[in-house]
């Protein structure tokens, strides 16, 4: 089953508008939001370096999407 992993931070700007690109973008994923300040441990395991990344899980596969992009991006790497 596919989940999505967004790693986010309050002070991120480019987050935010990422969190309504998603948002519009409909995907029927659920997504799981992960605040890199309060979950650092997540952060190291996934070996986030910047925010916004996204991180598609599929079973044992994982795809990643890091920084600001399009609602057609988004759908565009989701369905690839």
């Amino acid at each position: 089953m596919k989940k999505i992993l967004r790693f986010t931070a309050s002070w991120c700007q480019p987050c935010k508008a990422m969190a309504k690109n998603l948002e519009a973008a409909n995907l029927n994923i659920p997504i799981e939001v992960i605040d890199i300040d309060a979950h650092d441990d997540v952060a190291i395991e996934y070996t986030i370096r910047s925010v916004p990344t996204l991180v598609l899980k599929d079973g044992e596969t994982e795809k990643r999407l890091v920084g600001l992009h399009s609602v057609d991006k988004i759908k565009e790497w989701v369905n690839s």
